[in-house]
């Protein structure tokens, strides 16, 4: 069966995806996207992570950007059933063990519905101001990756020695709520998407076109084969923007919109790849025009994205 989350909108509003409405929005139009999720089946909400963003992207990235950790508790408290989706939380830019107190914390509030999604980050001057490595950053993360497998665990006071970091005897509670904190490997360079076959139990492409990802999908599984792991990986893509009906307004060439049943035979091509989870995104005027949206894909597009 795929799955469908989604990236909330307001909490970071790059120019590439952000609607005008959001500028003025706040964080009860969060809550009220967020348990529009929560009821209507969405298998998570997603937040991502930028600690600040130097002048020369400013114009194209913003400077909003919510931190993903405080957002998601917050939300935490408004919603009862969705999973809380870092996508992605740049690992690299702190210490593996106040990233594991942050997770855990949020884990342990949410009573287990943390999914923690990680990338490498791309932005230099962030890495440089917070005294962390940018050109070894991809390194970095994989043993960032390793570091929090073990600070994640069921162990109060877990052991770790690697290159950059190393920890034993420091106990941390609350513990996550889960058994095994699901983490999923963000991005589609050659790097990120041996860094999911090898380390994740899910992949989460950038935004990679229909006809990228199969290929890149067979990736993921031959290298995940050849390594012998065994274990199952969530599989996940960006669909293009989404307008259920007649949108009555420009919503944008790549923008897939009409009828349901024509919606839920498009979006079937990505099961058919071997997608489990399907990140989906909305054209919108308004915070209300977004639910709406919402709800009408729940009610009659999703229940028929396996038929």
């Amino acid at each position: 069966m795929v799955a469908y989350g989604m990236q909330l909108p307001v909490q970071s509003q790059s120019t590439i995806y952000a609607e005008p409405w959001e500028a003025a929005a706040g964080p009860g139009d969060l809550v009220e996207v967020a348990r529009t999720a929560d009821r209507s089946g969405f298998a998570y909400v997603a937040v991502c992570d930028h600690v600040a963003i130097p002048r020369r992207l400013a114009a194209a990235m913003s400077t909003v950007w919510y931190d993903p950790v405080a957002t998601l508790s917050f939300l935490a408290a408004a919603t009862e059933r969705v999973r809380l989706l870092s996508h992605v939380a740049v690992v690299g830019l702190r210490h593996p063990l106040v990233t594991a107190k942050q997770y855990a914390t949020l884990d342990h509030l949410s009573d287990g519905r943390l999914i923690l999604g990680v990338g490498a980050g791309h932005v230099q001057e962030e890495f440089e101001a917070l005294g962390a490595d940018f050109g070894r950053r991809g390194a970095v993360l994989d043993e960032t990756i390793d570091a929090l497998r073990a600070a994640l665990g069921p162990e109060e006071f877990p052991h770790f020695a690697g290159e950059r970091f190393a920890f034993s005897g420091l106990g941390q509670r609350p513990r996550p709520a889960q058994a095994e904190v699901p983490v999923w490997i963000g991005g589609s360079s050659p790097a990120a998407v041996r860094r999911a076959a090898l380390k994740g139990d899910g992949w989460l492409p950038q935004g990679d076109p229909r006809d990228r990802l199969p290929a890149q999908i067979g990736r993921v599984r031959r290298q995940r084969q050849d390594a012998g792991i065994t274990a199952p990986i969530e599989i996940g893509a960006i669909t293009e923007p989404l307008y259920v009906g007649d949108a009555g307004w420009d919503v944008g060439r790549r923008t897939l919109s009409g009828k349901p049943d024509a919606l839920a035979e498009s979006l079937r091509a990505y099961g058919a790849m071997g997608v489990d989870q399907i990140q989906v995104r909305f054209r919108s005027r308004s915070r209300s025009e977004l639910t709406d949206q919402m709800a009408a894909f729940a009610a009659d597009v999703a229940p028929h994205l396996d038929t």
